[in-house]
């Protein structure tokens, strides 16, 4: 199953800034964690960090390239799972399987590659209108 809140956390983040990428990150995190009867807190924890992370992205790699924004998606992907799968071991009591945590792991993140491809076009279209809101047009000409 695809985990779209990484995505879009991903891409709010990489389109506004670091604060509102990690605010929509814990404020998504906590309404999934109410929804889904988790541990309170772990889903915010890791897309508030995915949020804070696409921030520091947007300042060092290009959101025009496909295959950049792929490789964030995949690390993006793996990192929330595997925070996830660690925090819910040391906060809950889960069992430790690990072949099947990476068969599901692996699917997830083909999906989410699979996703972005697909939506990739709007996403962008959408990001640099976000972009535009958030960050504005700042330049000050000289002359009116």
């Amino acid at each position: 199953m695809p985990n779209l809140f990484v995505i879009y956390v991903l891409f709010i983040g990489l389109f506004a800034s670091r604060t509102v990428g990690t605010i929509y990150g814990v404020v998504t995190g906590l309404i999934l964690d109410f929804l889904l009867g988790q541990q309170i807190g772990i889903n915010a924890v890791t897309l508030g960090l995915i949020g804070f992370l696409a921030g520091v992205f947007d300042k060092n790699f290009s959101k025009d390239s496909r295959m950049t924004i792929m490789l964030m998606v995949f690390g993006s992907t793996l990192l929330v799972e595997v925070l996830n799968y660690l925090l819910g071991y040391m906060f809950s009591a889960i069992n430790v399987e690990i072949m099947s945590f990476i068969r599901i792991l692996a699917i997830e993140i083909v999906y989410n590659l699979i996703l972005t491809i697909i939506l990739y076009p709007i996403i962008q279209k959408a990001g640099y209108y976000i972009e535009n809101e958030y960050k504005g047009n700042k330049i000050l000409t000289r002359y009116f």
